[in-house]
């Protein structure tokens, strides 16, 4: 739905102002961000535009590229967020 740049700059700041107004910490925001933007999200995404460029040099179609690296960005992103919170980042 959006580029990372969209992502970064415009969605983000936008939900880390909310949440400081409604009494959060902004910085949450940021790194539940970080979990999901660059394991599931952006590299599945045909919004990146380095994805086509490794596509195109690999000579992989983007749906191969999708239905092979869905399970494993999914499984990496359980990993991450289940550390987050035994950490307590999140």
């Amino acid at each position: 739905m959006f580029t990372p740049d969209a992502f970064d700059y415009g969605v983000v700041p936008v939900l880390a102002e909310t949440t400081s107004a409604l009494g959060g910490d902004p910085a949450a925001i940021g790194r539940a961000a970080i979990l999901g933007q660059m394991t599931t999200g952006f590299p599945l995404s045909p919004l990146t535009a380095s994805t086509f460029i490794l596509l195109g040099m690999s000579k992989v179609d983007l749906g191969d590229h999708q239905r092979f690296i869905f399970g494993w960005a999914f499984c990496t992103t359980l990993v991450m967020t289940a550390v987050a919170l035994v950490t307590g980042v999140l």
